[in-house]
Protein backbone atom coordinates (compact mmCIF):
# COMPACT_ATOMS: atom_id res chain seq x y z
CA UNK A 1 0.00 0.00 0.00
CA UNK A 2 1.41 3.40 -1.02
CA UNK A 3 -0.57 5.97 0.98
CA UNK A 4 -3.78 6.53 2.97
CA UNK A 5 -5.93 9.65 2.67
CA UNK A 6 -8.54 10.62 5.26
CA UNK A 7 -11.20 13.29 5.19
CA UNK A 8 -10.52 16.13 7.63
CA UNK A 9 -12.27 15.54 10.95
CA UNK A 10 -12.66 11.76 10.45
CA UNK A 11 -10.07 10.59 12.99
CA UNK A 12 -12.28 8.51 15.23
CA UNK A 13 -13.69 4.99 15.64
CA UNK A 14 -12.54 2.42 13.09
CA UNK A 15 -10.78 5.07 11.02
CA UNK A 16 -8.64 6.00 14.02
CA UNK A 17 -7.61 2.33 14.37
CA UNK A 18 -6.75 2.14 10.68
CA UNK A 19 -4.62 5.27 10.98
CA UNK A 20 -2.73 3.79 13.92
CA UNK A 21 -2.09 0.54 12.04
CA UNK A 22 -0.95 2.43 8.96
CA UNK A 23 1.50 4.56 10.91
CA UNK A 24 2.91 1.51 12.68
CA UNK A 25 3.46 -0.11 9.28
CA UNK A 26 5.17 3.00 7.92
CA UNK A 27 2.38 3.90 5.50
CA UNK A 28 1.96 7.67 5.04
CA UNK A 29 -1.37 9.11 6.17
CA UNK A 30 -2.55 12.39 4.62
CA UNK A 31 -5.52 14.48 5.80
CA UNK A 32 -7.50 16.23 3.05
CA UNK A 33 -10.16 18.96 3.10
CA UNK A 34 -13.65 17.61 2.35
CA UNK A 35 -13.79 19.01 -1.18
CA UNK A 36 -10.43 17.52 -2.18
CA UNK A 37 -11.29 14.20 -0.56
CA UNK A 38 -14.62 13.85 -2.37
CA UNK A 39 -12.97 14.72 -5.68
CA UNK A 40 -10.33 12.03 -5.15
CA UNK A 41 -12.90 9.43 -4.07
CA UNK A 42 -14.95 9.88 -7.25
CA UNK A 43 -18.03 8.46 -5.50
CA UNK A 44 -21.17 10.05 -4.13
CA UNK A 45 -20.83 8.66 -0.59
CA UNK A 46 -17.17 8.25 0.39
CA UNK A 47 -16.59 6.61 3.78
CA UNK A 48 -13.91 9.02 4.98
CA UNK A 49 -10.81 7.02 4.04
CA UNK A 50 -9.03 6.15 0.78
CA UNK A 51 -6.18 3.67 0.40
CA UNK A 52 -3.92 4.11 -2.65
CA UNK A 53 -2.16 0.96 -3.83
CA UNK A 54 -0.22 -0.14 -6.89
CA UNK A 55 -2.52 -1.88 -9.39
CA UNK A 56 -0.08 -4.76 -9.75
CA UNK A 57 2.71 -6.26 -7.68
CA UNK A 58 5.52 -7.36 -9.97
CA UNK A 59 7.52 -10.54 -9.49
CA UNK A 60 11.04 -11.60 -10.51
CA UNK A 61 11.92 -13.54 -13.65
CA UNK A 62 12.97 -16.41 -11.41
CA UNK A 63 9.44 -16.47 -9.96
CA UNK A 64 8.06 -17.20 -13.42
CA UNK A 65 10.26 -20.26 -13.79
CA UNK A 66 9.44 -21.40 -10.27
CA UNK A 67 5.73 -21.18 -11.11
CA UNK A 68 6.25 -23.60 -14.00
CA UNK A 69 8.34 -25.90 -11.84
CA UNK A 70 5.70 -26.03 -9.11
CA UNK A 71 3.13 -27.07 -11.71
CA UNK A 72 5.55 -29.67 -13.11
CA UNK A 73 5.28 -28.01 -16.52
CA UNK A 74 7.80 -26.75 -19.04
CA UNK A 75 8.03 -22.94 -18.94
CA UNK A 76 5.67 -21.03 -21.24
CA UNK A 77 6.38 -17.30 -21.03
CA UNK A 78 5.37 -14.20 -22.97
CA UNK A 79 8.08 -11.55 -23.41
CA UNK A 80 6.71 -8.18 -24.55
CA UNK A 81 9.19 -5.75 -26.04
CA UNK A 82 8.02 -2.12 -25.83
CA UNK A 83 4.26 -2.64 -25.91
CA UNK A 84 2.93 0.88 -25.32
CA UNK A 85 -0.82 0.48 -25.74
CA UNK A 86 -2.61 -0.43 -22.45
CA UNK A 87 -5.39 -2.03 -24.49
CA UNK A 88 -2.87 -4.41 -26.05
CA UNK A 89 -1.19 -5.22 -22.76
CA UNK A 90 -4.51 -5.85 -21.02
CA UNK A 91 -5.65 -8.13 -23.84
CA UNK A 92 -2.38 -10.06 -23.81
CA UNK A 93 -2.64 -10.59 -20.05
CA UNK A 94 -6.15 -11.95 -20.52
CA UNK A 95 -4.96 -14.29 -23.29
CA UNK A 96 -2.03 -15.42 -21.13
CA UNK A 97 -4.43 -16.42 -18.39
CA UNK A 98 -6.57 -18.39 -20.85
CA UNK A 99 -3.48 -20.20 -22.17
CA UNK A 100 -2.05 -21.04 -18.77
CA UNK A 101 1.09 -19.00 -19.47
CA UNK A 102 3.43 -19.03 -16.45
CA UNK A 103 4.14 -15.33 -16.67
CA UNK A 104 4.82 -12.22 -18.72
CA UNK A 105 8.00 -10.15 -18.96
CA UNK A 106 7.81 -6.42 -19.74
CA UNK A 107 10.56 -3.76 -19.78
CA UNK A 108 10.76 -0.99 -17.19
CA UNK A 109 11.37 1.70 -19.81
CA UNK A 110 9.68 2.68 -23.08
CA UNK A 111 6.73 0.39 -22.42
CA UNK A 112 3.33 0.35 -20.78
CA UNK A 113 3.21 -0.75 -17.14
CA UNK A 114 0.29 -2.57 -15.53
CA UNK A 115 -1.93 0.48 -15.03
CA UNK A 116 -5.56 0.62 -13.85
CA UNK A 117 -6.60 0.72 -17.52
CA UNK A 118 -4.61 -2.45 -18.21
CA UNK A 119 -6.22 -4.14 -15.21
CA UNK A 120 -9.68 -3.17 -16.48
CA UNK A 121 -9.03 -4.43 -20.01
CA UNK A 122 -7.68 -7.70 -18.64
CA UNK A 123 -11.11 -8.32 -17.06
CA UNK A 124 -9.52 -9.08 -13.70
CA UNK A 125 -7.11 -11.72 -15.02
CA UNK A 126 -4.14 -9.49 -14.11
CA UNK A 127 -4.67 -10.74 -10.56
CA UNK A 128 -3.81 -14.26 -11.70
CA UNK A 129 -0.98 -13.68 -14.19
CA UNK A 130 2.56 -13.10 -12.91
CA UNK A 131 4.29 -10.11 -14.50
CA UNK A 132 8.04 -9.46 -14.21
CA UNK A 133 9.34 -5.99 -15.04
CA UNK A 134 13.00 -6.02 -16.11
CA UNK A 135 15.67 -3.44 -16.90
CA UNK A 136 16.93 -5.18 -20.04
CA UNK A 137 14.91 -7.50 -22.28
CA UNK A 138 17.96 -8.73 -24.23
CA UNK A 139 19.75 -9.82 -21.05
CA UNK A 140 16.60 -11.56 -19.84
CA UNK A 141 16.41 -13.52 -23.09
CA UNK A 142 20.02 -14.62 -22.58
CA UNK A 143 19.10 -15.78 -19.09
CA UNK A 144 16.20 -17.83 -20.46
CA UNK A 145 18.49 -19.47 -23.02
CA UNK A 146 20.95 -20.37 -20.27
CA UNK A 147 18.07 -22.06 -18.45
CA UNK A 148 17.30 -24.20 -21.49
CA UNK A 149 14.32 -22.20 -22.74
CA UNK A 150 13.83 -21.68 -26.48
CA UNK A 151 13.44 -17.98 -27.30
CA UNK A 152 11.02 -17.58 -30.21
CA UNK A 153 10.44 -14.17 -31.78
CA UNK A 154 7.37 -13.07 -33.73
CA UNK A 155 8.77 -11.38 -36.83
CA UNK A 156 7.76 -11.04 -40.51
CA UNK A 157 11.15 -12.50 -41.53
CA UNK A 158 10.53 -15.77 -39.69
CA UNK A 159 9.26 -19.08 -41.01
CA UNK A 160 5.46 -19.58 -41.00
CA UNK A 161 4.47 -20.38 -37.43
CA UNK A 162 2.76 -23.65 -38.38
CA UNK A 163 6.05 -24.99 -39.78
CA UNK A 164 7.96 -24.40 -36.53
CA UNK A 165 8.44 -26.83 -33.67
CA UNK A 166 6.96 -24.92 -30.74
CA UNK A 167 7.01 -27.74 -28.22
CA UNK A 168 9.24 -27.69 -25.17
CA UNK A 169 10.07 -24.76 -22.88
CA UNK A 170 9.38 -21.52 -24.74
CA UNK A 171 9.62 -17.77 -24.27
CA UNK A 172 7.54 -16.12 -26.99
CA UNK A 173 8.75 -12.61 -27.81
CA UNK A 174 6.25 -10.13 -29.25
CA UNK A 175 7.40 -6.68 -30.34
CA UNK A 176 5.89 -3.24 -29.97
CA UNK A 177 3.16 -1.74 -32.09
CA UNK A 178 5.50 0.32 -34.29
CA UNK A 179 9.04 -1.06 -34.04
CA UNK A 180 8.47 -4.80 -33.78
CA UNK A 181 11.18 -6.74 -31.98
CA UNK A 182 14.07 -4.38 -32.55
CA UNK A 183 17.48 -5.47 -33.88
CA UNK A 184 19.16 -6.54 -30.62
CA UNK A 185 16.14 -8.45 -29.33
CA UNK A 186 15.71 -10.16 -32.71
CA UNK A 187 19.35 -11.29 -32.62
CA UNK A 188 18.84 -12.84 -29.19
CA UNK A 189 16.04 -15.10 -30.44
CA UNK A 190 16.83 -18.74 -31.25
CA UNK A 191 14.50 -18.53 -34.24
CA UNK A 192 11.71 -16.38 -35.66
CA UNK A 193 8.16 -17.24 -36.67
CA UNK A 194 5.78 -15.25 -38.82
CA UNK A 195 2.06 -14.98 -39.39
CA UNK A 196 1.28 -15.13 -43.13
CA UNK A 197 -0.46 -11.97 -44.32
CA UNK A 198 -2.78 -12.14 -47.34
CA UNK A 199 -4.50 -8.77 -47.16
CA UNK A 200 -3.49 -5.13 -47.43
CA UNK A 201 -1.82 -4.75 -44.02
CA UNK A 202 1.66 -6.03 -43.22
CA UNK A 203 1.25 -6.98 -39.57
CA UNK A 204 -1.30 -7.93 -36.96
CA UNK A 205 -2.15 -6.12 -33.75
CA UNK A 206 0.34 -7.23 -31.05
CA UNK A 207 -2.40 -8.72 -28.88
CA UNK A 208 -3.84 -10.70 -31.79
CA UNK A 209 -0.40 -11.98 -32.79
CA UNK A 210 0.29 -13.10 -29.22
CA UNK A 211 -3.05 -14.93 -29.13
CA UNK A 212 -2.58 -16.75 -32.45
CA UNK A 213 0.97 -17.83 -31.66
CA UNK A 214 0.14 -18.64 -28.06
CA UNK A 215 -2.65 -21.00 -29.07
CA UNK A 216 -0.39 -22.68 -31.63
CA UNK A 217 2.11 -23.34 -28.84
CA UNK A 218 -0.67 -24.77 -26.69
CA UNK A 219 -1.96 -26.90 -29.58
CA UNK A 220 1.47 -28.39 -30.22
CA UNK A 221 2.05 -29.03 -26.53
CA UNK A 222 -1.26 -30.82 -26.09
CA UNK A 223 -0.70 -32.76 -29.31
CA UNK A 224 2.65 -33.96 -28.04
CA UNK A 225 1.14 -35.17 -24.77
CA UNK A 226 -2.06 -36.50 -26.34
Amino acid sequence: MNKIYIKKGEQQGDIKKIIELAKSAGIPVVELPRESFVKMAQTRSPQGIIAVTSPKEYVSVEDLLEAAEKMNEEPFIFVLNEINDPQNLGSIIRTADCLGVHGIVIPKRRACAVTPTVVKVSEGTSEHVNVARVANIASTLEYFKERGIWVVGADPEGKPYYEADLTGPIALVVGGEDKGLGRLVREKCDFLVSLPMRGHVTSLNAAVAAAVLGYEILRQREGRHG
